[in-house]
C-alpha cells in the first residue's frame, strides 16, 4: 500500500499549439474561421462559435438513462454552446432530472443516515467544503476518509448538483466524505482550480480527525473535471511528500487533449455532454491554447509514478470515454495498478444515479469495492 514518499511525512481542452494572454485574457482558435479570439474572465462574456463536429448518432442509451435524459429534455435547457457562463450555471441540470425521475418512481433520494457540514478551507467564498458523515460520528470515531471533487469542466455546477455521490459513498464505506468546491472559471483560469483542490486536500489531512476521520485509510474520488483533479491532486501529493491516498477512483476524467480520440467523433452528439461543450468549456477554462498541454490537464504526459492504486469509470454514450481508455495505458506504463471499465448503454453524468439507473448502482458498487479493498487494509 502506497501512502507517501515517506510514511509519516496530492474540459476539457482539445487543442494544441501556443497563444499570448493579451490584457488578462487567453488567445484561443476560432474553430470555425481558424481565426484566434480572446477568452474573457467574465461569467457573461458571449459563448465561442460552435466547431464542426462529426454528425454521428450516438450510440442509444439503456431504458432507465433514456428516463433521466428524457426528464431533462423536458426540463427545457437550452444548449450550452449557445450560452454564456453565468447562464450555463442556473440551467436545469443532470441531477435535477435524476431528481425527478426519482420522485416520479417514489424514491427518496436523501436519509437520515447522512449528515452534511459547511466549511471553508480558504478566504474566497467558493473555497469550502461539505463534510458529509454517518449520523452519529463524533470526533475519535477513526472513520475512512474520501475526498471528493465534483465535475462541472471547472466552470459550472457546484457542491448541490453533485450531492449524490459523496452521500452514497458516507453511506456505503461508513466514512467521512469531504466534497471539495473550488473556484470556477472564468473569472479563475487554469489552474486555479487545481491549486484549490490541493489546498482542501491539505487542510483534509490537517483537520480530519476533528470530524471523526481517520486519514491513515484514505481514498480521492473524482467525476469528469473532479477526476481529473483527483489523479492531479494524487500527483501533487507525491511531489511533495505529502501522505498519498490508499486508492483513486477516477470517473470518465478530462485526460487526454487530443482532437482524434474515437470517443469524440462516435459521441460527438451525445447528451448531456458533446464534442462541441467541450470545446466550450476549455474556450472559458485555459489562459492560453498551452495550457491543454499542461500535464495536470493532459494526464496522459504527466509523471505517473508512484502512485496508489487507480480505478476509472467511463460512460459508453460519452465524449471523454476515450480519456479514461487513455489514461489507463498510460497508468500501466508507469506502473500502476489500474483497472478501467466501460459501462454501456449509459452517458456522462451517470455515476451518482443508481438509485434509478442500473448500471450506475453496478459502477458505484464496483469503485466502493474496489477503494474499500485498499483503504481497509
Amino acid at each position: 500500500m502506497i501512502k507517501s514518499v515517506s510514511r509519516k511525512l496530492l474540459s476539457a481542452v482539445l487543442l494544441t499549439g501556443t497563444s499570448l494572454a493579451i490584457s488578462g485574457c487567453a488567445s484561443v482558435p476560432n474553430a470555425q474561421s481558424g481565426m484566434e479570439m480572446t477568452s474573457p474572465r467574465s461569467a457573461d462574456a458571449p459563448p465561442p462559435p460552435v466547431p464542426p463536429v462529426a454528425q454521428v448518432q450516438p450510440m442509444p442509451a439503456s431504458a432507465d438513462m433514456k428516463a433521466v435524459l428524457d426528464a431533462l429534455a423536458a426540463l427545457g435547457p437550452q444548449p450550452l454552446t449557445s450560452l454564456t457562463p453565468a447562464q450555463a450555471r442556473s440551467q436545469p441540470s443532470f441531477a435535477d432530472a435524476y431528481a425527478r425521475v426519482a420522485q416520479q418512481r417514489g424514491i427518496q433520494l436523501k436519509t437520515g443516515v447522512v449528515t452534511t457540514t459547511d466549511m471553508s478551507y480558504g478566504s474566497d467564498d467558493e473555497q469550502m467544503a461539505r463534510i458529509y458523515r454517518p449520523a452519529g460520528t463524533a470526533a475519535g470515531a477513526n472513520l475512512p476518509v474520501v475526498v471528493y471533487y465534483h465535475g462541472g469542466g471547472w466552470v459550472i455546477a457546484n457542491l448541490d448538483t453533485y450531492d449524490a455521490t459523496p452521500r452514497y459513498l458516507a453511506e456505503a464505506l461508513n466514512a467521512v466524505v469531504v466534497s471539495v468546491e473550488y473556484r470556477h472559471a472564468p473569472e479563475f483560469k487554469f489552474p486555479s482550480q487545481h491549486e484549490d483542490a490541493a489546498r482542501a486536500y491539505r487542510w483534509v489531512l490537517d483537520n480530519a480527525n476533528e470530524w471523526g476521520g481517520d486519514v491513515e485509510r484514505l481514498g480521492v474520488l473524482g467525476e469528469s473535471a473532479g477526476g481529473n483533479l483527483a489523479v492531479a491532486t494524487a500527483i501533487h501529493a507525491r511531489d511533495r511528500g505529502w501522505m498519498m491516498p490508499d486508492h483513486i477512483v477516477s470517473v470518465y476524467p478530462i485526460a487526454d487533449s487530443r482532437k482524434d480520440l474515437p470517443s469524440r467523433t462516435d459521441s460527438a452528439q451525445a447528451k448531456p455532454l458533446n464534442t462541441a461543450a467541450l470545446n466550450w468549456f476549455g474556450y472559458y477554462y485555459m489562459r492560453t491554447m498551452a495550457d491543454a498541454q499542461d500535464p495536470r490537464i493532459n494526464l496522459v504526459t504527466a509523471n505517473l509514478t508512484g502512485l496508489p492504486p487507480v480505478t476509472i469509470v467511463n460512460a459508453q454514450i460519452d465524449p471523454l470515454r476515450s480519456d479514461g481508455e487513455t489514461l489507463a495505458a498510460a497508468l500501466r506504463r508507469a506502473g500502476v495498478a489500474v483497472e478501467q471499465r466501460v459501462f454501456d448503454g449509459v452517458t456522462h453524468e451517470f455515476f451518482g444515479m443508481g438509485k434509478v439507473v442500473p448500471a450506475a448502482k453496478q459502477a458505484e458498487d464496483y469503485a466502493v469495492g474496489r477503494m474499500r479493498s485498499d483503504m481497509m487494509r
